[in-house]
């Protein structure tokens, strides 16, 4: 799967971490739910980390469609909101 992280680039991650990340997803959407800003501030943080964690970096000139968007680190409450599906940021998760 090809995951882009707004103002970063793309990653290549195995669809076997889509578990691990839509727990994380799980808690992002239930802190902007709630309006826990520096809750959602630190999910989001981890969020983009194991991403990058567990991704491997495409080259900056590659154009491979992406089939996840993630928001940029700096993405406020309201940016986020207007990304997220019913399903969160990663469709298809509990």
């Amino acid at each position: 799967m090809i995951v882009r992280i707004m103002g970063e680039g793309q990653v290549r991650l195995a669809d076997s971490h889509l578990t691990e990340l839509d727990r994380l997803d799980d808690e992002l959407q239930a802190e902007m739910e709630n309006g826990d800003g520096p809750g959602f501030r630190r999910t989001l943080t981890a969020l983009l980390a194991k991403v990058r964690e567990l991704g491997t970096p495409l080259p900056d000139d590659s154009l491979e469609p992406s089939e996840l968007i993630l928001p940029a680190e700096d993405a406020t409450l309201e940016d986020v909101r207007e990304l997220l599906s019913d399903d969160g940021l990663i469709p298809g998760g509990t």
